[in-house]
C-alpha cells in the first residue's frame, strides 16, 4: 500500500508540482528507506531504528508481537488482551506497580503516553521516553525487554487486574456492542474472527489465571514472533547496542513451538446479509462489502496500481459528498474504500452510507447505481486532473516537511512493515515516483477499476437501524432486491460546470499598516491596521510547510435575544456550508484543488471569528478566503435543507441513548435550566431559521475594527505584510465598541445530587463537577492544572489499581475568565451500579486527604518532570502558539509568559501550593454529582 505515513494527507489541496523523469520498469522491486536500519538478531527478533530529530529528546520506543487473540483456544477468550494488561503490573526488574510509578517519575503519563494495544493478529506495546539522559533511554529498552519475557503474573496483581479489564470490557457494551454481536457472525461466517473479539467475555475474563496467562505467553511472546522498533533524537548505533543488549538474550523459538498461521475469510457465493437493530441505536446505516484477495505491494507496478486506486476512490468520494449536499440526499453522507477486511489475507471494496430512518434500502440503491454510473461512464478528465493534483501536491508537502516529521508519524510504518510487509520506501523515493507514475495513469484505465472489485460473489451486506414501534427493518430479500432494481435503473452521464472566475474578482483598494511593535522574549510581532483591526504573527520553524491562523472578537452569541439564540448558534456551520461568493461548497473545494489553504468560521458564546491554516506557497489563497469570509458569505437553502436532513434523524434518536439521556442531565442542571443550555433536539432545531442564521452572521463580520488576526508558522513577514495590507486591512469597519454579555448561566449552589435511570447494561458513569469563583491569572491556572495532574495519578492508582473498580477514571478542570471568573471540575468513572458508592467515597476521600496533608513529594516531582516534559514537546507546535498567543491577548497578559516564565513557574510548584489550590477548589460544600445506572437497577445512591 502506499506508505502509510503520508495515506493520511492525500484529501489535502495541493498544488502540483514538477513532474520528474521516466518512471523506473515496472517489475522493480521497491527499495527500503535507507534512513531505517532493519536487522534481525540470531534468535529472530527483528529491529527498527530510525534517526529522527523530532521532536527533540524524545524516542518513540514499540515492541510489536506478531500474536493476538486470533491465536486464542475456546479456552482462551481474552487472554492476549488480559496479557497485555499484565504487562504493567510486574516483571523481572519492575515489582506490581513499579513500572508506572518509575515511568511517571521521568515525565511519561500512563494512559496518555505510556499504553498498548491488542488486536485480532497483533500486540503492540507503546513507550514514548525521553533521550537526553542515557540511563532513562537504557531503561526503556530494560522495559521492553521485560514485556517481551519478563512479565511475572503475580496471583494478587492478576486478581485485581481481572476488575480493571472487566470494567473496560463493561464500559463497551451498549447499542453498538449488542448490534456488532448481530452482525459478526454473519458477516465473517466459517472464519475465526467471528469469535475472538479481542476483549474476550465477562467469564472468560474473570477466570483468567496466572497459570493460563502463563500458558499464552509462553506460546506466542517468543523470539520469532516479535520486533522492537525505535525512531527518534538518538545516536543509531547507540541503540542498536542496547537492542542487541537486551534481546539477544532472549532465547530462541523452540521447535515444538505452536506454528503462526493467518486466519482468513471463507469465499461465499450467496450474499450474507446481516440487519441488526437495538433499541438503544441512535442512527440507520448500510455497509456493501465485496471481499477481495490481498494484493501485495512490491514492486513500481503495484505502486502504481495502488495510485490508480487512491485516484478511483477519491473521485468516487468526491461524487457521494456532492450528493449528500442535495437536499433529498439519499443518504446523510456516504463513503467507499478498499482496505483490510480484518484478515492479513482479505480486502474489502466496501460502500457505507448513514442514511434517514427508513432508508436503508434507498440509501443502499444510491451506492450502486453510482458505482454503475462510473462503469458506464467512467469519470470525467477534470475530476481525474483535479485527483492527481491533490495526490502530488499531498507528496510534495510531505517531501517539503522530510526534516520535521515527528518520530510517531514512522513508528506505524515500520510495525506494519514488520507485521505485514508494508513497504516503505521513504518519502524521497516515493515523491520522486509519484511524479514519475502520475502522468502515465489515463482516465481509462482509472474507470475500469471497479469491473473486477463488484463481483457477484464474495458480497456482504450490514444494515442497522434502531428497533422501534414505527421503523420497519429491511429484510434479508429486500434488500438483495435492490441489486435488481439498481442494475435496472437508468443512469445518465455525471456533469459539471465549474466556473473559471477567480475567487475574488476584483482586488480591493488596500489598507495600510499604521504602525507596528515588537514582543522580542514572545518573538511576536504586532501591527494596527488602518481599518482598526490587529495582527499578531510569530515566525517558526517547527514545520517547514505550515502556517496556521486565528481571528477574534468580542460579541458572540450573548448579544441576541433568546428568540434568535439557536439562529444566531448554528449561523456559522450554515454559511460555511454554504461557499462563498459565486462558488457553493462543491464548486469551492473544486476550485482549491491543488492547494494547501483552508478558512473555517466560528461563533460562540462571547467571541466570533476564523481559523485556518496554509501552505506559505499557497498563502495569498487563504487571504482571499478570509476576505470573503467577511465579504462575500453565501446561504444555500439547498445545502441548508440537506443539513437539515441530516440534522433531524441525528437528533430523532437521541432519546434512546442512555449516554445522551445522561450528558443532558448534565448540562440542564449545571446551567440551572438556563433558555441557552436546553438539550439539543429536533424541537430546539426547529428555531433554527437559515435567513435570520445568515443576518447574524453577516452582522458579527460587519465590522473588521475589533478583530485581532492571529498568524504562526513558516511566515515570511515580508510576504506576509502586502497580504495583510491589500484583504486584512481593505475589509470593512465601523468602529463598534463592543463585548460580549453575560447571559445570566449560573451553576447551582450547595449539594446537588442526581440519578438518571437509562439503558439496560448493568454499568454505570458518574460525573462529580465541582463549581465557583476564580482569579483568571497564569499562576491560579496552572496550578488548577497541576491539581488535576496530581488527582489524575491519585485516581488512577486507588480506583484503578487498588480498587480495580474502573478502567480509566478521569479528572480535568480549568478557570475561565468570561462571562465571569469561574473554574470547574470534572471527576469521572464508569463502574459497575453496585461500585458507584464505593468509588465515589474513595474520591471524597482523596480530596480529603489532598486538603489535610498535601500531596507527597514525589508525586509533586512527578507533575512538574511530566508538565515540564510535555513542555518540551508542544512549545515546538505551532497550534500551541497560535491557541495561547491568542488566549494571552485577550487576556491581557503578556504572552512572554508562555516562555521561560511559565517554566519557573512548575519549577517552584510545592505540596503546599497544590494543597492550597485542593482546598480552595475542592469546596466539598459545593458540588454536584450525577449517576447514570440502568433503568431497573436496583441501586439507589
Amino acid at each position: 500500500m502506499i506508505t502509510r505515513l503520508f495515506a493520511g494527507v492525500l484529501a489535502l489541496a495541493a498544488a502540483a508540482a514538477p513532474l520528474a523523469a521516466q518512471a523506473p520498469p515496472l517489475t522493480q522491486p521497491l527499495p527500503i528507506d535507507p534512513k531505517v536500519k532493519i536487522g534481525v538478531l540470531p534468535n529472530g527478533i527483528h529491529y527498527y531504528i530510525r534517526q529522527n530529530p523530532k521532536p527533540e529528546k524524545r524516542a518513540e520506543l514499540r515492541l510489536v508481537v506478531n500474536a493476538g487473540s486470533i491465536l486464542e483456544s475456546d479456552g482462551e477468550l481474552g487472554l492476549a488482551h488480559f496479557v497485555e494488561h499484565t504487562a504493567f503490573n510486574g516483571t523481572t526488574n519492575f515489582k506490581k506497580n513499579d513500572l508506572i510509578n518509575y515511568l511517571e517519575s521521568i515525565g511519561v503519563k500512563f494512559g496518555a503516553d505510556l499504553n498498548a494495544y491488542t488486536g485480532f493478529d497483533e500486540t503492540v506495546y507503546i513507550l514514548p521516553v525521553p533521550t537526553d539522559t542515557a540511563r532513562i533511554l537504557e531503561r526503556g529498552f530494560q522495559i521492553l525487554e521485560d514485556w517481551a519475557h519478563g512479565q511475572v503474573f503475580d496471583s494478587t496483581e492478576v486478581v485485581n487486574e481481572r476488575g480493571v479489564v472487566r470494567e473496560e470490557w463493561r464500559g463497551r457494551k451498549g447499542a453498538g456492542d449488542r448490534m456488532l454481536k448481530q452482525w459478526l457472525p454473519i458477516a465473517f461466517k466459517g472464519s475465526r474472527y467471528a469469535t475472538r473479539l479481542p476483549i474476550g467475555t465477562e467469564a472468560s475474563i474473570m477466570s483468567a489465571t496466572p497459570s493460563r496467562l502463563r500458558g499464552f505467553y509462553k506460546n506466542w511472546y517468543r523470539s520469532d514472533l516479535m520486533a522492537v522498533v525505535a525512531v527518534g533524537d538518538f545516536d543509531p548505533a547507540r541503540i542498536e547496542a542496547l537492542i542487541k543488549q537486551h534481546f539477544s538474550r532472549i532465547p530462541k523459538a523452540a521447535a515444538t513451538a505452536p506454528k503462526r498461521t493467518l486466519a482468513g475469510v471463507p469465499n461465499n457465493r450467496e450474499p450474507l446479509v446481516a440487519v441488526a437493530t437495538d433499541k438503544e441505536a441512535t442512527s440507520s446505516s448500510v455497509d456493501l462489502i465485496f471481499k477481495l484477495p490481498k494484493e501485495d505491494t512490491k514492486t513500481v507496478g503495484d505502486y502504481r496500481r495502488d495510485l490508480m486506486e487512491r485516484l478511483y476512490l477519491g473521485m468516487l468520494n468526491s461524487r457521494f459528498d456532492e450528493i449528500s449536499q442535495k437536499p433529498d440526499a439519499p443518504f446523510l453522507g456516504a463513503g467507499v474504500s478498499k482496505e483490510s477486511f480484518f484478515a492479513r489475507t482479505v480486502e474489502g471494496f466496501s460502500f457505507g452510507a448513514g442514511v434517514k430512518d427508513g432508508g436503508i434500502e434507498r440509501g443502499l440503491e444510491a451506492l450502486l447505481t453510482e458505482a454503475r454510473r462510473v462503469d458506464q461512464f467512467g469519470f470525467l478528465q477534470t475530476e481525474l486532473d483535479r485527483e492527481r493534483q491533490d495526490v502530488l501536491r499531498a507528496y510534495e508537502r510531505g517531501y517539503t516537511e522530510r526534516d520535521k516529521t515527528n518520530s510517531g508519524a514512522f513508528v506505524g510504518e515500520y510495525v506494519s512493515h514488520y507485521l505485514t510487509g508494508e513497504v516503505t520506501p521513504g518519502i524521497e523515493y516515493e515523491y520522486k515516483l509519484v511524479q514519475q507514475l502520475l502522468p502515465t495513469i489515463t482516465l481509462a484505465e482509472v474507470n475500469t477499476l471497479a469491473s473486477k472489485w463488484i463481483t457477484d460473489e464474495n458480497r456482504v451486506i450490514i444494515a442497522m437501524a434502531p428497533d422501534k414501534p414505527d421503523l420497519k427493518a429491511p429484510t434479508t430479500s429486500e434488500l438483495l432486491a435492490v441489486f435488481d432494481r439498481a442494475a435496472k435503473v437508468p443512469v445518465t452521464a455525471y456533469t459539471e460546470n465549474l466556473s473559471g472566475d477567480a475567487l475574488v474578482e476584483k482586488l480591493p483598494a488596500a489598507g495600510k499598516i499604521v504602525s507596528g511593535k515588537t514582543n522580542t522574549p514572545a518573538g511576536v510581532t504586532e501591527w494596527k491596521l488602518s481599518n482598526g483591526a490587529r495582527v499578531l504573527v510569530k515566525s517558526t520553524d517547527f514545520k517547514a510547510d505550515e502556517i496556521l491562523f486565528s481571528a477574534y472578537s468580542p460579541g458572540g452569541t450573548s448579544l441576541v435575544p433568546d428568540s434568535l439564540y439557536m439562529s444566531a448558534a448554528y449561523a456559522a456551520p450554515i454559511v460555511q456550508n454554504g461557499g462563498l461568493s459565486k462558488f457553493n461548497s462543491v464548486d469551492l473545494g473544486k476550485k482549491l484543488s491543488g492547494k494547501v489553504a483552508g478558512v473555517a468560521p466560528n461563533i460562540g458564546s462571547m467571541t466570533e471569528g476564523l481559523s485556518g491554516r496554509a501552505s506559505p506557497k499557497d498563502l495569498e489563497t487563504l487571504f482571499e478566503l478570509i476576505y470573503l469570509q467577511f465579504t462575500a458569505p453565501r446561504l444555500d437553502l439547498d445545502v441548508f435543507q440537506a443539513m437539515n436532513n441530516q440534522i433531524t434523524p441525528f437528533l430523532a434518536n437521541r432519546g434512546s441513548s442512555p449516554e445522551q439521556v445522561f450528558n443532558y442531565t448534565v448540562q440542564v442542571t449545571m446551567a440551572q435550566h438556563h433558555f441557552r443550555a436546553r438539550p439539543f433536539t429536533t424541537a430546539t432545531w426547529s428555531e433554527v431559521n437559515p435567513q435570520k442564521a445568515f443576518a447574524f452572521y453577516k452582522d458579527r463580520f460587519a465590522d473588521a475594527s475589533d478583530f485581532t488576526f492571529v498568524f504562526v508558522g513558516t511566515v515570511d513577514t515580508t510576504k506576509l505584510k502586502p497580504l495583510v495590507e491589500r484583504y486584512l486591512a481593505a475589509l470593512p469597519s465601523l468602529n463598534r465598541q463592543e463585548k460580549g454579555k453575560d447571559v445570566g448561566v449560573t451553576a447551582p449552589k450547595g449539594v446537588v445530587e442526581k440519578v438518571v435511570h437509562k439503558g439496560t447494561e448493568p454499568k454505570a458513569n458518574t460525573i462529580i463537577n465541582f463549581s465557583g469563583p476564580c482569579v483568571y491569572a497564569p499562576e491560579n491556572r496552572f496550578q488548577l492544572r497541576a491539581l488535576m495532574e496530581v488527582f489524575q495519578i491519585k485516581l488512577n492508582e486507588t480506583l484503578r489499581e487498588q480498587l480495580g473498580g474502573t478502567y480509566s477514571p478521569n479528572a480535568g478542570g480549568s478557570c475561565g475568565r468570561l462571562p465571569k471568573q469561574e473554574y470547574s471540575i470534572n471527576v469521572q468513572f464508569g463502574s459497575s451500579p453496585e461500585n458507584v458508592e464505593k468509588l465515589s467515597k474513595s474520591v471524597f476521600s482523596l480530596i480529603d486527604t489532598l486538603k489535610a496533608k498535601g500531596p507527597s513529594q514525589a508525586d509533586v516531582d512527578k507533575v512538574k518532570e511530566q508538565i515540564l516534559r510535555s513542555r518540551e514537546v508542544e512549545t515546538k507546535q505551532n497550534s500551541y502558539w497560535v491557541s495561547n498567543i491568542g488566549a494571552r491577548d485577550q487576556a491581557g497578559e503578556d504572552i512572554a509568559g508562555l516562555g521561560s516564565q511559565y517554566d519557573e513557574m512548575v519549577k517552584s510548584l510545592t505540596a503546599a501550593q497544590l494543597q492550597a489550590a485542593a482546598k480552595l477548589y475542592f469546596n466539598t460544600a459545593n458540588y454536584a454529582r450525577f449517576v447514570l445506572l440502568p433503568e431497573n437497577s436496583p441501586v439507589r445512591p
